[in-house]
């Protein structure tokens, strides 16, 4: 008699995209390949797979024609990636595999699409173990999701709570065959260490170890949800007219514990990396308490918070415009600009009359605005916009002759008004 089939939960109906299961030809996602291609609503849909081929095993090609056979077998079509993976990063082999694998999955999918993982209970449980010896708050215990956003599309992990004697009981009574992978014996990653030396003494003694740890995942996840939904009240209250900005005021008005939840999020939201427990620190003792027209800042990893008129701004960290820097533009095509970025003229097939200047800020310029009889200084002029420091430092100047026509896209001289106003054009300053 054969085992019931591993329990899968439903797909969300409002996800409509093809399904691609991540297939390395073991065991686990052997099944979920086959488990999946019984369900008609899947195949409806479009079912697919994707094996990467790092070509770290000898046994590589051998596995790219057993998924090949699989996947006939099952009527599935497959893609194989070829990937090289790039040890020069500084994260490690198993690291640099992982990432190089992420981006052959996401190569594959289109919008909306979903990549089916194999990862079962024990692997959750391995997974909070991990976290917890990381010292990991509730968001890191959470551990896996069955649900998440990847590439373009979501990562969906169906077996989440599926025991990984039920996947060896469902393989064995289909008579499916699956390869190893040697590399999972070795117990010098921490993965395997906990695998194979230390939860099979646990569960010695507590035969539950794996769902316990799992339901504690579960519960930390529940935890984190709550303290997220605090975390982006908090964010909707501190919000500036700049997403990369923040009001220090409201985060005042909180405790620390909560305040580096918020920071952390907020951080993660523009998609900079991972604001380190320094960084907290450094914020609370030099930028929240700092004077107002102070311009303190915490650098890691190329990206920069800094404090400025009661706002935390945050970005990735960008160069000054090398002072000597300069070229002549026509506009008739994008300028590139030193340190990222470039300048643009958009708006129809127009060029300059004559071709511009363009260099970086020595200080001392004036311009003469529109609807103005006299020249301001451009530093004042800036500084009443409330364009940062650190982005005037950034900014190009565009000069006919001697006469300063335009900072970047931020201040227009009188004659660029005109110029752009019946040209029917637009200055665009795009950052790095």
């Amino acid at each position: 008699m054969r085992p019931p089939s591993p329990s899968l939960p439903l797909l969300p109906a409002a996800t409509e995209g093809r399904v691609w299961v991540a297939l390395s030809g073991g065991r686990d996602s052997t099944v979920l390949l086959h488990r999946l291609a019984q369900d008609p609503d899947l195949q409806r849909r479009g079912l697919g797979a994707v094996h990467v081929h790092h070509g770290l095993q000898p046994e590589a090609d051998a596995w790219v024609a057993h998924c090949a056979a699989a996947c006939a077998a099952l009527d599935v079509p497959l893609q194989v990636r070829h990937v090289r993976v790039d040890a020069t990063r500084g994260e490690g082999p198993e690291a640099a595999a992982r990432h190089a694998r992420r981006e052959a999955f996401a190569a594959v999918m289109a919008p909306g699409d979903i990549l089916a993982t194999a990862h079962h209970l024990e692997d959750q449980a391995e997974t909070f173990l991990l976290r917890a010896l990381r010292a990991s708050g509730p968001d890191g215990l959470a551990g896996m999701r069955p649900w998440r956003r990847f590439g373009p599309g979501w990562q969906w992990r169906p077996l989440l709570r599926t025991p990984r004697d039920a996947l060896q009981a469902y393989a064995l009574a289909h008579g499916l065959r699956w390869v190893e992978d040697p590399s999972n014996a070795r117990t010098d990653a921490d993965r395997n260490f906990l695998r194979h030396d230390i939860l099979p003494r646990l569960r010695l003694r507590w035969p539950q170890a794996d769902a316990a740890f799992a339901r504690s995942a579960t519960l930390s996840a529940e935890a984190a949800d709550l303290l997220a939904r605090q975390d982006d009240r908090l964010l909707a209250e501190a919000a500036a007219a700049d997403p990369a900005a923040l009001a220090i005021a409201p985060l005042r008005e909180v405790a620390p514990a909560q305040r580096a939840r918020v920071l952390r999020r907020w951080i993660e939201r523009l998609s900079l990396p991972p604001l380190p427990a320094e960084g907290v620190a450094r914020i609370e003792t030099h930028l929240l308490d700092a004077r107002a027209d102070a311009q303190a800042e915490f650098v890691w990893q190329g990206a920069v918070v800094r404090r400025w008129r009661g706002l935390l701004h945050a970005e990735r960290r960008r160069g000054i415009l090398p002072a000597d820097w300069h070229a002549d533009w026509d506009g008739t095509v994008p300028l590139a600009v030193p340190e990222g970025g470039s300048l643009s003229l958009e708006g129809g097939d127009h060029r300059f009359d004559t071709p511009l200047r363009v260099g970086a800020r020595r200080g001392g310029e004036r311009i003469a605005l529109p609807g103005r009889s006299h020249h301001h200084a451009l530093k004042d002029v800036l500084q009443t916009l409330g364009i940062p420091p650190w982005e005037r430092r950034q900014l190009p100047l565009l000069w006919r002759g001697d006469m300063l026509w335009a900072a970047g896209d931020l201040v227009l001289s009188a004659d660029a008004d005109t110029w752009l106003r019946t040209h029917g054009a637009r200055l665009v300053w795009q950052r790095g």
